[in-house]
């Protein structure tokens, strides 16, 4: 966070050096942001703050800046442009804007934050005037949410809150729709960046936005950004979509407490239980009496289970005498592999394995069949497979 700006002569000094034509959507290159503030009405010492939040939805003080003279000033570097709301301590509401590398002005509205004005950048100006259309949906939103409670006719409710659906869906829809149609423009990256942001990302939408940009708006930094995790969830959601049941388990080979290699194809039964677990893992420990009742009870009928050891973190002072101690003491006695490579093990990966015990059963053909049953409903799959 910034130094605070406190004293009045060098306000004064760095807003005497505010460019001619500053207020203009004409853009200045520069290595920092430089975000000036004319804020009348708004008293010496009120602090102004630039804020994010974390993935909890709490915000974040990123800047800070003290308001002298009816003026105030952040100055900083940011990597790519950032999406950060302007608060002002006394003044209701906050002012969205896109913060980059850029002199940036803004006309504060001392009545309400929502209402003040931004210059000096094509992609705030964009962010305004899209903003200025949602208003103009959210105002017509908010009378009919005050006829719906006005009325007492169920009919005329019922009608007026599809109204009122319809409106704010059509909020929602109108970033996307202005990405579909500004290519060129730096806020439609930012419109897709805040689309990771919602609790399931559609991420062949996403996808379908950022592939449709120009190449100079997809080669910003933020754009380089975007496509490293787009690049990364699509390889996550197609590793969740190889494990689905009724998918072929992806093959493996690995390393056996002895050292000789074993393949998923080489160790396969009737039925087989590719257990994925860890001397460390207390819930793992815990299960495995089950597994072994499952496996005693049903191995002469063709069941086999690959024990797939995720020790290896950086607290286990010997992994490998760790997992063997565990293989011995929990009496598992089928197939065991390990790289001791903690979550980083190859197989783990291929399974896109985020936490322990995780079970998959295939049947002969080593097709997935059942995942991540444990107790009783392990051994029920179990016995409907094999009796």
């Amino acid at each position: 966070m910034k130094k605070i700006v406190t004293l009045l002569c060098l306000s004064l000094l760095l807003f005497a050096c505010k460019t001619e034509g500053s207020g203009s959507t004409e853009e200045v290159l520069r290595d920092t942001y430089l975000i000036t503030g004319e804020a009348p009405g708004v008293y010496n010492g009120i602090r102004a703050h630039l804020q994010t939040t974390d993935p909890r939805g709490r915000k974040i003080n990123v800047d800070t800046a003290i308001v002298m003279n009816e003026r105030f000033l952040f100055e900083g570097k940011v990597d790519t442009p950032q999406m950060w709301n302007l608060n002002i301590n006394s003044i209701k509401g906050n002012l969205p804007l896109i913060v980059e590398n850029k002199a940036i002005s803004i006309a504060v509205d001392n009545t309400n934050l929502s209402k003040s004005k931004i210059t000096g950048t094509k992609a705030n100006a964009d962010l305004m005037s899209l903003n200025e259309n949602i208003e103009v949906l959210n105002t017509k939103a908010s009378k009919l949410n005050e006829q719906i409670r006005a009325t007492s006719d169920n009919t005329i409710k019922s009608e007026l809150a599809q109204e009122y659906t319809a409106l704010t869906r059509e909020m929602k829809a109108l970033p996307i729709a202005y990405a579909k149609d500004n290519k060129n423009s730096l806020y439609s990256l930012v419109v897709i960046d805040n689309l990771f942001k919602t609790k399931q990302p559609d991420l062949d939408n996403i996808s379908s936005l950022f592939n449709g940009l120009d190449d100079t708006i997809k080669n910003t930094k933020l754009g380089e950004s975007i496509k490293t995790r787009l690049d990364q969830l699509l390889k996550q959601r197609a590793l969740l979509s190889a494990t689905e049941i009724g998918k072929p388990a992806p093959d493996f080979s690995s390393t056996r407490p002895d050292g000789s290699k074993l393949a998923l194809k080489d160790a396969m039964g009737k039925v087989t239980i590719i257990d994925f677990w860890a001397a460390w893992c207390g819930p793992c420990r815990r299960e495995n009496p089950n597994v072994v009742k499952v496996y005693n009870k049903y191995h002469d009928k063709g069941l086999e289970i690959i024990g797939v050891s995720l020790d290896g973190t950086s607290r286990q002072k010997d992994p490998k005498e760790a997992w063997l101690e565990a293989i011995e003491q929990d009496k598992l006695t089928w197939n065991h592999v390990s790289s001791l490579n903690y979550f980083n093990d190859p197989v783990a990966r291929a399974y896109n394995i985020r936490s322990i015990p995780a079970t998959f059963i295939l049947d002969e053909n080593g097709t997935i069949v059942a995942k991540n049953l444990r107790g009783p409903a392990l051994e029920a799959k179990i016995a409907e497979l094999l009796n």
